[in-house]
């Protein structure tokens, strides 16, 4: 099959693009033949070394997609060759920039009819965090207002429009050129980074989802009001240490399941949460979907074609 891999972590010049062993469906699994899948910002930090160091080499990136169930392994019964699936691979073991995976059948759902494989793999990671940080890390509630930075990303922008699902007052931040996509999304209030200081116009805060990282997540402990919570996708593996003694900082713990995928595609379903502005690049491409997304200033999400 083919397939984009490193052998060894550095720069965009270790990205290959090129021939591996099609994989095997071990007992519970199943093989997909991908149709396409999302480029993430964690994937050129795996390249680069940044991330989790992979237990072998070569290493297929990728950690969502959609596609077909090719082949079943032993034990797994609600699943069949010709079934149309997406699903997100299971921590530290990505593998989706490839025209096949195994991926366990438990964490993998029916791809819905209404979205294409290019939609499906664009909402799977991003809808999945989301969902796990804004529904149950933060337990957020209608009537509370939330800071989310971040909101042109597909993480933040799925994120906004499930906050006004809930019923809550979002805030938010982006650039310039992203003010109105991010006012399209249902934001209450818009603040531009370039121009403005988001400490100095918001307060009181009953949450904050921060995917940006860095000095923004340390500063953002300021808006929140007593009792407040904080919820840091960007920071590494463990929430960053609160400055302040009376609020929660938490990192999401993003486990994979189908019941997650099928909150998803109903959200989607229902309208509560639109499709992102989506931009597509053969998989033979992958290297430069990847140096797009390592700009991060993408609006919406990158997808890959594989077939």
């Amino acid at each position: 099959m083919k397939a984009v891999y490193i052998e060894r972590h550095g720069g965009p010049e270790e990205l290959k693009y090129g021939d591996l062993p099609d994989p095997v469906a071990a007992p519970g699994e199943v093989v997909v033949d991908v149709h396409a899948a999302s480029v993430n910002g964690a994937d050129w930090k795996v390249r680069a070394g940044g991330s989790y160091q992979p237990a072998r080499f070569p290493h297929i990136l990728g950690r969502d997609f959609s596609g077909v169930v090719s082949a079943v392994g032993e034990s797994v019964t609600d699943f069949r060759a010709g079934d149309p699936v997406f699903g997100v691979s299971e921590a530290n073991r990505e593998s989706c920039y490839a025209e096949k995976l195994a991926i366990g059948a438990a964490i993998v759902a029916r791809k819905p009819d209404s979205l294409s494989h290019v939609e499906a793999a664009a909402v799977a990671l991003v809808g999945l965090t989301a969902v796990v940080s804004i529904e149950e890390t933060l337990q957020l509630k209608a009537g509370e207002t939330i800071l989310i930075q971040g909101g042109a990303g597909g993480v933040a922008a799925f994120a906004i429009q499930l906050a006004r699902h809930i019923g809550a007052r979002v805030i938010t931040t982006t650039s310039a050129a992203n003010l109105p996509y991010v006012r399209g999304l249902g934001a209450d209030e818009v603040i531009d980074y370039t121009t403005q200081d988001f400490t100095r116009l918001v307060s009181g805060c009953d949450a904050v989802f921060e995917t940006v990282g860095g000095d923004v997540a340390l500063r953002s402990f300021s808006v929140l009001k007593p009792g407040g919570r904080a919820a840091f996708i960007a920071s590494g593996p463990q929430a960053p240490a609160s400055p302040r003694a009376d609020v929660q900082s938490l990192r999401p713990s993003v486990a994979r399941d189908r019941r997650h995928l099928e909150r998803i595609a109903a959200l989607v379903a229902e309208g509560a949460v639109k499709l992102p502005n989506i931009t597509t690049f053969p998989l033979a491409k992958a290297a430069e979907a990847i140096k797009v997304s390592e700009g991060r200033h993408l609006r919406g999400k990158l997808v890959l074609v594989v077939r």
